[in-house]
């Protein structure tokens, strides 16, 4: 056995000396306070004026049902109109063309510069605007009958997220390496072709983490069309409130749902940014 070595003289011996830890008492006065204002908060809910029996009835009421599904229909919907909006503003941005680029930033700036709530207020009262719509000699009809809130929901949400993904899609396409746009021109591709088959696949990389963060914000957006009388979860929410007085239980219940449907959307949204993750991985190799 080798021996232990020994001190050099005029150095003390520190092994047999034993280690004082660091009380972090910064860190447990921050969570005693954490934990002191939880616990008021919890007294208070628990002490209010609420009847947690509501609560779990109207959970799974019918109605309260339907409002979810008409909820998630209208932020799929509305998300698909914005990105497809998004990424056709974000060429014209990236065009050379300056119409395109003018007419691009000009829905870009009239559609993040105004409210949303605004926008589907707008929409839902085009006929004020427009008694008819439709194509001269071929349809027309009376845009009251044809502005309907699903109608004026989904042309807004979907409009006013298309600014917003275009940002987002102008921003992913400048990622992919510029040898990228010139390997697709030195095979004869063409820009919108290059753009699809090349360009736009290894850009999800960078778009799919702020896409799906403005997908939770849509289901959350939803909730503003209410206001036009779109049977969102909210809206039905609130027709049952109206009738019984029961507010609190009622928000509480739409803010459960609500709660829940993002739980599940944010671990989706992680494995389909691994999934793209991976496949540029490949394309890069």
């Amino acid at each position: 056995m080798r021996a232990a070595p020994t001190l050099a003289e005029g150095f003390p011996d520190l092994s047999q000396m034993q280690i004082a830890r660091e009380i972090h008492w910064r860190r447990w006065l921050a969570a005693a306070a954490i934990v002191v204002v939880l616990a008021a908060i919890a007294r208070a809910f628990a002490a209010g004026q609420i009847e947690w029996s509501d609560v779990s009835r109207f959970l799974t009421a019918k109605v309260i049902l339907e409002g979810i599904v008409n909820t998630m229909v209208m932020a799929v919907l509305a998300m698909v109109l914005g990105i497809i909006l998004g990424v056709v503003v974000a060429i014209m941005r990236l065009s050379p063309n300056p119409v395109l680029k003018s007419v691009a930033a000009g829905y870009t700036w009239l559609f993040r510069g105004t409210p949303l709530i605004l926008q589907l207020l707008l929409w839902f009262n085009l006929a004020l605007v427009f008694p008819t719509i439709g194509i001269p000699g071929l349809w027309t009809a009376r845009a009251v009958d044809v502005m309907t809130p699903f109608l004026a929901a989904l042309l807004g949400l979907g409009i006013n997220q298309g600014a917003y993904t275009s940002e987002v899609m102008r921003a992913g396409m400048p990622s992919v390496d510029a040898g990228q746009y010139e390997a697709a021109q030195a095979i004869g591709m063409g820009r919108l072709r290059a753009l699809r088959r090349i360009i736009l696949p290894q850009a999800m990389r960078v778009v799919i983490p702020p896409l799906g963060n403005e997908f939770i914000g849509m289901v959350k957006a939803t909730s503003l069309a209410s206001v036009i009388q779109y049977p969102e979860v909210l809206h039905n929410a609130e027709n049952i409130y109206y009738a019984n007085s029961r507010v609190i239980e009622l928000l509480i219940v739409a803010g459960c749902w609500y709660l829940l449907v993002v739980s599940i959307l944010t671990p989706l949204q992680m494995l389909l940014e691994r999934r793209f993750a991976r496949g540029t991985a490949r394309i890069n190799r």
